[in-house]
């Protein structure tokens, strides 16, 4: 260790700097060889979980989103061309755009800006996880079904109830989905002051949840806590999860099946039931049929930017159909062009740049 701080103190003191978070891809950013969504893919393989976002992102490395993007932008910086020299120049021979051209490549800008919006969603439970609450009354095997999950003994599992009082964590991949599992105390009302105050946590966690997997005991008939949990799921994105598959059936299944919009059965003691429970999930998400090898917007940063595009290209759109002069719509797409140019890193400000590199690994 000596002898490397003293090569080390040596190259410093003959002028070499520390590498900074992401100097090597910024240097490529800033010569020209890549644009800012492929410099943010580098990062993404990186701290990829899953195939699909490995899949996805080195997609994006290699151009997929970068070729969409500016696809759309350079028709609208054609457009833009043509109508400034059309207004501005009417004396010369400049070929006319006429409406009903200009708001059908409008409206084809606007269709590929709306798929990679709507994609959008899918493609952040791809990469970025679901927080996902295990929920359920006492003993209905919430925590088996986190081992299960887990493939450990996450979670303590005993026949008493209120064994579990406090939330415990863990992330666990689902196929290509990774799930941020937290299994929480069972919903009872108690007057135990620390199991109160778990059942509370409980709570609060079913309210910010992603994914609700609520789970039942098919052993035991329908409870008031079972219909408080029915209740609190409504409205969210929530699989039930009819636990005990392996013991005799005294619930009346039909009750849950019609409250939920998606219903599966296991037995997480025999570890039975989770291939459903995985379509289950795809399915309720969304993602059954992500495509990893479509463009994909990979973050907040490029979302914005191709919603405020999208928003001025629509107002374009409705600007000729309301018969609007051409310079005032070009002023509209000319805000899409900007926005799209931020996007691919054309444009951003020096505030962006540094903040995308600064959340990189030293070196990269």
């Amino acid at each position: 260790m000596l002898a490397l701080k003293n090569t080390l103190d040596a190259v410093f003191a003959a002028g070499a700097v520390p590498a900074e978070a992401g100097e090597f891809t910024k240097r490529a950013f800033l010569n020209g060889k890549i644009d800012l969504t492929q410099a943010e893919s580098v990062a993404q393989i990186i701290s990829a979980q899953g195939d699909a976002e490995l899949k996805a992102s080195f997609n994006a490395l290699h151009g997929v989103l970068s070729d969409e993007i500016n696809s759309v932008l350079s028709r609208l910086l054609d457009m833009s061309a043509l109508m400034a020299a059309w207004v501005d120049y009417p004396d010369e021979e400049i070929p006319e755009l006429s409406e009903t051209e200009l708001e059908a490549t409008l409206k084809e800008a606007a269709s590929k800006l709306k798929k990679l919006l709507d994609n959008y969603e899918s493609g952040q439970t791809i990469t970025c996880g679901v927080d996902t609450v295990i929920a359920g009354r006492p003993n209905a095997g919430k925590s088996s079904l986190m081992n299960m999950l887990s493939k450990t003994e996450k979670s303590i599992v005993t026949h008493i109830e209120g064994t579990t009082r406090d939330i415990v964590e863990d992330s666990v991949r689902l196929g290509d989905i990774v799930l941020h599992l937290k299994d929480t105390a069972g919903l009872r009302n108690s007057d135990d002051f620390v199991e109160a105050i778990g059942i509370e946590k409980a709570y609060n966690a079913i309210e910010n949840a992603h994914l609700i997997l609520a789970v039942f005991d098919l052993s035991q008939e329908l409870s008031a806590d079972d219909f408080n949990l029915i209740e609190k799921c409504s409205g969210k994105n929530a699989v039930a999860v009819i636990n005990k598959t392996d013991l005799e059936a005294k619930m009346d299944a039909s009750i849950i099946e019609k409250a939920f919009g998606s219903t599966v059965y296991i037995s997480a003691k025999n570890n039975e039931g989770l291939e459903e429970l995985s379509k289950a999930v795809y399915n309720l998400l969304g993602v059954a049929d992500f495509d990893s090898n479509a463009p994909l917007l990979a973050n907040l940063r490029q979302k914005q930017n191709c919603r405020r595009a999208y928003e001025s290209i629509c107002e374009a759109i409705s600007g000729v159909q309301m018969g609007i002069t051409f310079d005032a719509i070009n002023v509209m797409i000319d805000s899409a062009a900007d926005e799209l140019l931020s996007l691919t890193g054309k444009k951003a400000t020096t505030e962006v740049v540094n903040n995308i590199f600064s959340k990189f690994c030293v070196g990269k």
